[in-house]
């Protein structure tokens, strides 16, 4: 565990050295904020309390969209380019000869990277928005806890979607159309668009069920106070199970491709 926590560690040191990146990303998500934020003020004011949100709690949303865009992945993982990249040229081989599990190796990466992300690009936006709209924050610090824990739990979901679209790599040796596909798939239905509850029907019904949902939809849900008692347990447990499947899914991806290395002599 001491190693794992010191690549988790080194993986936040190494994305708080790029200063002016963090910086452009914190103007880049401001902006779209403002923009999104108008847009559903429009919105919302044709249509009141669509989706079972008010105003308000739209406005709070796009906020929490852009607070969460990089730390819960919803456009990229952020380590997925990095990992196809060392596949297709057969850096991995160095990768498996660490005395370190792959999987576990960039979870921790992943981790330490997210913490910085959840800092330096989350609470600055959140601060912008708030000043401009003074939407409503949660009662207590029970809820920020809650959602906190929400958000840990959706950027554990995104590393496992990210880490299956990288081991498509041993496959297709160019993982750019899967991570294209899985990014066009992370923007829709995790609800960074529009809530989930917006969508119509049988889409709507399906959109919340699919693992992108737990990457915004459950953590914007949990800051609002959508959930309560075991309700906030089911969500907690959603997120959980798609945890669950998604890491095992990557784990027996990773088997598969560690015996294909070996056959091809790798």
């Amino acid at each position: 565990m001491r190693l794992y926590a010191t690549v988790a560690a080194g993986g936040f040191r190494r994305h708080a050295t790029y200063r002016v990146a963090t910086a452009a990303g914190v103007f880049t998500n401001s902006v779209f904020g403002l923009v999104l934020s108008y847009t559903y003020i429009a919105l919302w004011d044709e249509r009141p309390a669509l989706g079972g949100y008010s105003v308000d709690d739209a406005i709070a949303y796009v906020w929490i969209g852009q607070a969460l865009i990089t730390v819960c992945g919803l456009m990229g993982g952020g380590f997925e380019e990095e990992l196809i990249e060392r596949i297709r040229t057969g850096d991995i081989a160095v990768d498996l000869y660490r005395p370190a599990d792959l999987q576990a190796w960039w979870f921790s990466a992943n981790a330490g990277r997210s913490a910085y992300q959840l800092i330096g690009r989350g609470v600055l936006p959140m601060t912008i928005g708030w000043l401009v709209f003074r939407f409503a924050l949660p009662p207590g610090p029970g809820t920020w806890l809650a959602f906190l824990v929400a958000v840990a739990l959706g950027s554990t979901v995104s590393f496992a979607i990210w880490y299956l679209v990288a081991m498509s790599a041993f496959w297709l040796l160019d993982g750019q159309g899967v991570a294209q596909v899985a990014w066009l798939s992370g923007l829709f239905f995790s609800g960074m668009l529009l809530p989930l509850n917006v969508f119509p029907g049988a889409l709507g019904e399906i959109a919340r069920t699919l693992p992108w949902a737990s990457l915004l939809q459950v953590p914007a849900d949990v800051y609002l106070g959508k959930y309560r008692g075991w309700e906030l347990a089911g969500a907690y447990g959603f997120q959980a199970a798609w945890a669950v499947v998604l890491l095992g899914a990557g784990r027996v991806a990773q088997t598969a491709a560690t015996r294909r290395v070996v056959v091809q002599g790798g």
